[in-house]
Parts: structure tokens; C-alpha cells; sequence
């Protein structure tokens, strides 16, 4: 092997390697990304409430459930003070 071809084959594997890692980290971001988005989306839509409200009341999922869910909730939202 020249020591030219020698150059070319430790770049190749260097940039390999860098590839590699960048492609391993952008994976590791995007799955931290999902998960915060995924968080994001079940606050939003009141998935977590729900399961905080199951979990505080010993509860499991049904539609009495859900419905004393929404009507605890709503009793929240009307006590709420307004501002402004």
C-alpha cells in the first residue's frame, strides 16, 4: 500500500467513524424529540390529566370514569379566577 492509498483509507475511516456518530447522536435527538413532543401532545389533550386523575382516585379507565374526569375538570375551570 503507498502511502498515499495509506492517507486515503485512514480519511475514509475517520470520516466513517464521524458519519457514524453524527448519525447514532441525530438518532438519540430525535428520539429525546419524539418524547418531548409526545409529552407536549398528551398534556395538550388531557391524556396526562386523565392519568394523574385515575392514579389520585384509585380508579381504572372507563367512560364513568372519564366522565368524572371531565366533570372535575370543568368545576376547575369555572373556579379559576379570570384576569384581566
Amino acid at each position: 500500500m503507498t502511502q498515499t492509498a495509506f492517507r486515503r483509507s485512514a480519511s475514509a475511516d475517520r470520516t466513517g467513524r464521524w458519519f457514524g456518530a453524527g448519525i447514532s447522536c441525530l438518532i438519540s435527538r430525535g428520539g429525546l424529540a419524539w418524547q418531548i413532543l409526545r409529552s407536549m401532545l398528551r398534556e395538550i389533550f388531557d391524556e396526562s390529566a386523565y392519568a394523574r386523575f385515575l392514579e389520585r382516585r384509585q380508579l381504572t379507565s372507563s367512560s364513568d370514569a372519564y366522565a368524572e374526569f371531565l366533570d372535575e375538570s370543568r368545576q376547575q375551570r369555572e373556579r379559576r379566577p379570570r384576569c384581566c
